[in-house]
């Protein structure tokens, strides 16, 4: 069977999937990054490859998406690296053709991407401010001694959210923890945060787009039940969810790396290399460009950062 590899290597985790050629998900992982996305990838990768031990599978290519595609698919060779909002808009259009717009809100960055007969027509993110996010959620949720797992169940249970100005993290948490001493329930002010999670998403990310329907919500905040409710009551709409909400990047991914296949076999004992990367501030001139330098068993495999001929690294 062939199979395509597809990764959304992003701040906060680290997904990975595997397609068959009519591109149904063959197996998936999903992990947090620590800040490491070469050990990230390698934790995937061993993921991925038990889940398909027992199947005659080989990977005719690999896509990388996020924050470490450049980096990640350089180690691995990958045949596609493409931006997030073209990782995410294949995936989502492969399961929903017909979606207009693609709400996702990930771990640190929340992006909008709109489209018209399954083309992006305009977009929009933000990674300036953790308000509204995934890390944001969680270290609420931590401050309020709950799972972060259950935050969605609860927020249904108020029937009374309780307004939260969170447009700032600071800000947030200072209101958070005033509503908190006025003696507000702990599920009116959990409500609240799914409230204003989704409204400031729509005031500041959306802000100046037309949402049209059908909308998908996406990215690991769209488990998130209460957030989910809350944006069908501000959008006075239906708004869809997947299972597969949070992989739908590696999912593109995939795709686009079976539509780039060159038909080299993935070897999976890529896992078990050595990579380096290295940081040279090149002095050739008054740019004095940081360049990275990719090392694979202490070879180098590639170099990027350079802006002109004098901070070229030899391969």
């Amino acid at each position: 069977m062939k199979g395509y590899l597809g990764l959304d290597i992003g701040s906060i985790s680290t997904k990975g999937v595997i397609i068959d050629e009519k591109k149904n998900i063959l197996a998936s992982s999903y992990l947090w990054t620590e800040g490491n996305p070469v050990q990230a990838v390698k934790k995937v990768l061993v993921e991925l490859e038990e889940k398909i031990k027992d199947r005659k599978i080989k990977i005719l290519g690999v896509g990388t998406t996020g924050s470490a595609r450049k980096l990640i698919g350089t180690m691995l060779g990958a045949c596609s690296i493409k931006n997030e909002i073209t990782a995410h808009a294949i995936g989502t259009l492969s399961k929903y053709p017909t979606v207009k717009t693609i709400l996702e809100i990930g771990g640190q960055d929340s992006k909008i991407i709109l489209l018209e007969d399954g083309m992006v027509t305009d977009y929009a993110m933000n990674t300036l401010c953790a308000a509204g996010t995934g890390s944001f959620l969680s270290s609420q949720a931590k401050r309020l001694g709950i799972d972060v797992k259950d935050f969605g169940k609860i927020a249904l249970s108020s029937k009374n959210p309780t307004s939260i100005a969170a447009r700032c993290t600071v800000f947030a948490e200072s209101d958070l923890v005033h509503k908190i001493q006025m003696g507000y329930e702990k599920k009116d002010i959990i409500a609240g945060l799914c409230y204003s999670v989704a409204s400031n998403y729509l005031n500041n990310v959306a802000k100046g787009k037309k949402i049209k329907g059908p909308i998908l919500f996406q990215g690991g905040v769209s488990k998130n039940i209460g957030v989910k409710k809350a944006f069908e009551d501000l959008l006075k709409t239906e708004v869809i969810t997947d299972k597969n909400g949070h992989l739908m990047g590696a999912l593109g991914s995939a795709i686009l790396a079976k539509k780039n296949s060159k038909n080299e076999v993935f070897d999976f004992s890529l896992k078990d290399a050595i990579f380096e990367t290295n940081g040279i501030e090149c002095k050739g001139c008054e740019n004095h460009c940081e360049v990275i330098v990719v090392k694979k068993d202490g070879k180098k495999i590639d170099a990027w950062g350079n802006r002109c001929e004098k901070g070229m690294i030899k391969i």
